[in-house]
């Protein structure tokens, strides 16, 4: 069962955790960006006591420290989604517009992994730290998205940001679904008409209601990754809008491509996809895993499905002894500076999100009144 149009994301009427339970207090001592998730999501605090904290995001902490890297055109790094290639995409673009050929993908430098301050040298992997990865990280922290800063990074970037595909504007979209479902997401979040890539979206979903990033330059099969990526992008827009029944029932195939797997498992021979889908990463960033995967559902709310039941009993079984969550499986890849670290070690982050997400479940499948929480 869905949620009803009043219903919140994490069954806010559910009893409240503590604020003097440990773990809560724990991550009240983190940065804004966590607590005044906590106190809309764990303990049931104000509105005001949620919007103040909130507040401090823009202010204090990771996102401010984002929002200081950003360049006076709107920009991070110089580019869309890789590092540098602003120049590129603006030549691509003229070049298309002229009816010339593209000119030749740059092989930009590799850039330092951290900030000098941080002292770590350059590692392997995707680098996160271009337009696209900051703005999702920044909507992932919830910096307010009517204040000035992000309005003005909003205008700036639909001005001078475009993607390295085809020189196409940012909010305009790209092939990859993945980098789609992100775009939607973003443009949701900062008021910025998206819903051509919604469109296009819909229209790139695959016969067995699964999506591929992979899809526009190859053959390949439906990825969960790619699928969870969509739909979250999708419900958010639907909650942003209204909706419409078309993409309502693409996110629905999408969620059943992946609830018939039970979120992890081959359809085929039942076996388990990806063993490393149980080790929970901050930021996942496009990568799939079953916290990730479970969070999706629980933000969207309603009945829990009775096929998520291993995957929260994994989500569940990661929990240590002291109530909280490690980090694990970090991804690769150059970044501005690292929200918590090392793998290992306790996750406010994963514990945030593993909390509200059995929170969630257990209020959901053990009350029988679902539909009747706001």
């Amino acid at each position: 069962m869905e949620p009803t149009e009043n219903q919140g994301p994490y069954q806010p009427r559910t009893p409240p955790m503590a604020e003097d339970d440990p773990v809560v207090q724990w991550l009240l001592h983190g940065d804004p960006a966590i607590r005044w998730q906590v106190l809309r999501d764990l303990v049931n605090a104000s509105e005001t006591e949620v919007a103040t904290e909130r507040a401090r995001v823009e202010h204090e902490g990771w996102g401010a420290r984002l929002l200081a890297l950003r360049a006076p055109d709107g920009l991070w790094a110089n580019g869309a989604y890789i590092p540098d290639t602003a120049a590129f995409a603006a030549a691509t673009a003229r070049a298309l517009a002229a009816g010339e050929p593209p000119p030749p993908f740059p092989s930009p430098d590799p850039e330092p992994a951290e900030s000098p301050t941080d002292g770590s040298s350059a590692e392997p992997g995707q680098p996160w730290t271009a337009t696209y990865p900051v703005l999702l990280d920044l909507c992932h922290l919830g910096v307010p998205p009517d204040s000035p800063v992000m309005q003005e990074t909003a205008h700036l970037v639909a001005r001078n940001c475009r993607w390295e595909y085809d020189g196409l504007p940012f909010f305009a979209g790209e092939v990859d679904c993945c980098i789609n479902a992100g775009t939607i997401l973003i443009g949701t979040y900062l008021g910025v008409d998206v819903d051509p890539v919604v469109q296009r979206l819909v229209a790139d979903q695959m016969p067995d209601g699964g999506w591929n990033c992979w899809a526009e330059t190859r053959p390949a099969p439906a990825s969960f990754a790619s699928t969870l990526d969509v739909i979250d992008a999708l419900l958010g827009w639907e909650r942003h809008t209204g909706g419409s029944e078309e993409v309502r029932q693409a996110r629905r195939n999408g969620e059943e491509y992946l609830l018939r797997r039970n979120l992890f498992r081959s359809l085929r021979t039942g076996e388990v996809v990806n063993p490393q889908w149980a080790l929970f990463s901050y930021p996942p960033r496009w990568h799939y895993d079953l916290l990730k995967a479970t969070e999706y559902f629980a933000r969207r709310g309603g009945t829990p499905d009775p096929r998520l039941a291993e995957a929260i009993e994994h989500v569940r079984s990661k929990r240590r002894p002291d109530g909280r969550w490690p980090l694990e499986n970090s991804h690769p890849g150059a970044v501005h500076f690292r929200f918590e670290e090392p793998d290992g070690t306790p996750s406010r982050w994963n514990t945030l999100r593993a909390l509200r997400v059995l929170r969630w479940y257990h209020a959901s499948a053990h009350s029988g009144n679902a539909s009747q929480t706001s």
